[in-house]
């Protein structure tokens, strides 16, 4: 059976782009067949602005997910499986859809302690922030609401 993930993405991209909002992707940046600007990964994550005006070729076919965008004012070839996407969302109000990760593929390191997962945003409490020192295992991805 063929994966509805594509579907849904697509689905949920162009209700985002209809309403006038700015679509983003939440990905798994070390999913095999990736190709993300490195240098942007935090935690093995990575979240790209995908709106029609900041991209070029997009092409969300059901195997493959490309597109071209700049980053720091030079052009980069973005290219990824579908299964590497975690979410998609508008920035404006975090409305979207999380997908959870999906397996890698036989041959490919799945206890690799990089792997992203999904976990719920704790609210803020009022009390003052102080500064505190995270390890980077320690730190997990999250999808979190953009307002």
């Amino acid at each position: 059976m063929i994966s509805n993930r594509p579907y849904l993405i697509r689905a949920i991209y162009d209700w985002i782009v209809d309403n006038e909002w700015t679509p983003h992707f939440q990905i798994d940046a070390n999913y095999p067949g990736t190709n993300v600007p490195q240098e942007f990964v935090q935690d093995g994550v990575i979240v790209l602005n995908a709106h029609p005006s900041a991209v070029v070729d997009l092409s969300l076919d059901n195997d493959w997910f490309a597109f071209k965008a700049r980053f720091q004012g030079i052009e980069r070839s973005i290219h990824f499986p579908p299964e590497a996407m975690l979410a998609v969302f508008a920035r404006e109000n975090g409305q979207g859809m999380p997908f959870p990760p999906e397996p890698y593929p036989e041959g490919f390191e799945e206890n690799d302690t990089n792997k992203p997962t999904l976990a719920t945003v704790e609210s803020e409490s009022k009390e003052p922030k102080t500064a505190k020192k995270k390890t980077s295992a320690s730190k997990k991805p999250t999808l979190s609401i953009v307002k």
